[in-house]
C-alpha cells in the first residue's frame, strides 16, 4: 500500500484537519468511476468527516477529483491481486492512523452518493445500541427508469427494515467490533461483507437496516452482457465464500450455489437422457421446465405485471451465468491461481 501521490506528510496533516478527535471516518473505494466519484466525493466532503479514497490503477482523474476534495489518497499496489475487500481493508488502516480517535466507520463505493443525514443516523442508533455492529439503510438507484437492469437493481436494494444477516457494501460499522473479527477477508473476490457480517454475528453482534435513506448508487447498467457479468461474478462470490465458511455453523450461500446448478444442469440432462432414452419429443423438456420456473417466478412477483416477467426471465436465465462464475472458481482454487476481479463495468 501507498498513500498518495507525491503528497507531504504535511500535506496529508492539512486535507485531515480535525481528524485527530475525529469519531467518525469515510472509507471511498473506485476505479475509473468519473463524475460518479466527483458526486460521490462531494457528499462526502459535505459531511466534514476525515475521508480516505482507495484507488486501483485509475486513468480517468480520479486522483486528481479526491485531490480537491481533500482526500486522503491510499494508491494500491496491484502487484497484488485486487479486491474491493482489500480495498476497504487498507483504506481504513490508513484512516486510523490519521484518525486515531475513530469509533465507526462509513463504507462507501465511489459510484455512489452519501444521503447528507444518512451518518448522523445512523450513529444515533448505534451509540444507542452497543451490541449491534453494522447499521445500513436504503440505497436506491440514480436512475432506475434509465433500464430494465438498474430497475431491477433499485428493487434488490429495497431489503426489509429491521435486523439482518448482511449489508452490503455501503454501511456505518462500529470499529471495535471489525477489528474484533480482523475485518474483511482481503482475498474475497466478491460477497465480502456477509462473510464478514457472519463473522460478527457468530461473535454476537447485530446488523441492523434503518427505515432511512443512505446512498444513491450509479450501476449504469444499460446491456444484458454487464447483468450477465454481475451475474457471474455472483455465482464466483457464492462459491468462495461458500468454501471459506462451509466449516462454519451457517456456511454461506449453499442454497444459492445449489439453485443455481440445479436450473443450469438438471433440465439439460433431463431434455437430453429422456429425448435419447425414451422419446424425442422429451428434448423440449428443458424449456418448458424453464418455462415452468419463469411463470412461477413472476407468480410470486405478481403475474399481472410485465416487470415480474422480465425479472423472472433474467433470475433464471442467469443462473448459468452464476454457475459458470462458481466453476470459474473452482478452476482457479484448483489452479492455484489468484486471478483478476470480475466486474460488469
Amino acid at each position: 500500500m501507498s498513500i498518495g501521490n507525491a503528497q507531504d506528510d504535511t500535506t496529508v496533516m492539512t486535507r485531515m484537519t480535525g481528524a485527530q478527535d475525529a469519531m467518525v471516518g469515510i472509507v471511498i473505494i473506485g476505479r475509473n468511476e468519473g463524475e460518479r466519484l466527483v458526486a460521490c466525493l462531494h457528499s462526502a466532503k459535505f459531511l466534514g468527516f476525515p475521508m480516505v479514497y482507495v484507488d486501483s490503477d485509475s486513468t480517468d482523474g480520479s486522483l486528481n477529483a479526491a485531490r480537491d476534495a481533500t482526500a486522503l489518497i491510499v494508491n494500491l499496489d496491484l502487484e497484488r491481486p485486487f479486491t474491493a475487500a482489500r480495498a476497504r481493508q487498507e483504506g481504513l488502516l490508513a484512516l486510523i492512523a490519521h484518525a486515531p480517535a475513530l469509533r465507526y466507520v462509513q463504507f462507501v463505493d465511489g459510484d455512489c452518493t452519501l444521503a447528507p443525514e444518512w451518518i448522523a443516523t445512523a450513529q444515533r442508533f448505534l451509540d444507542d445500541n452497543p451490541s449491534y455492529a453494522v447499521a445500513c439503510g436504503r440505497r436506491r438507484e440514480r436512475r432506475p427508469e434509465a433500464s430494465l437492469y438498474n430497475q431491477i437493481a433499485d428493487i434488490e436494494w429495497n431489503t426489509p427494515v429491521g435486523d439482518a444477516a448482511a449489508c452490503g457494501g455501503d454501511a456505518l460499522i462500529r470499529l471495535s467490533a471489525y477489528q474484533a473479527v480482523d475485518g474483511f477477508d482481503p482475498t474475497l473476490i466478491a460477497g465480502e461483507e456477509p462473510e464478514l457480517c457472519s463473522r460478527l454475528g457468530e461473535a454476537g453482534w447485530g446488523i441492523r437496516r434503518l427505515d432511512a435513506e443512505m446512498t444513491v448508487h450509479d450501476a449504469a447498467m444499460t446491456h444484458f452482457s454487464q447483468y450477465w457479468k454481475r451475474a457471474t461474478r455472483s455465482g464466483f462470490g457464492y462459491a468462495q465464500a461458500w468454501w471459506i465458511t462451509r466449516h462454519r455453523a451457517r456456511p454461506l450461500y449453499g442454497r444459492e450455489l445449489l439453485r443455481a446448478g440445479i436450473w443450469t444442469i438438471l433440465p439439460v440432462i433431463s431434455a437430453i437422457g429422456g429425448g435419447l432414452t425414451l422419446h424425442p419429443v422429451l428434448f423440449l423438456l428443458a424449456p418448458i421446465l424453464y418455462g415452468i420456473q419463469v411463470a412461477r417466478i413472476a407468480w410470486r412477483f405478481g403475474a399481472n405485471k410485465k416487470l415480474s416477467w422480465q425479472r423472472a426471465l433474467l433470475l433464471t436465465s442467469t443462473k448459468i451465468a452464476e454457475t459458470k462464475g462458481a466453476f470459474r472458481y473452482l478452476r482457479r482454487a484448483m489452479t492455484g491461481s489468484a486471478g483478476a476481479t470480475i466486474s460488469y463495468k
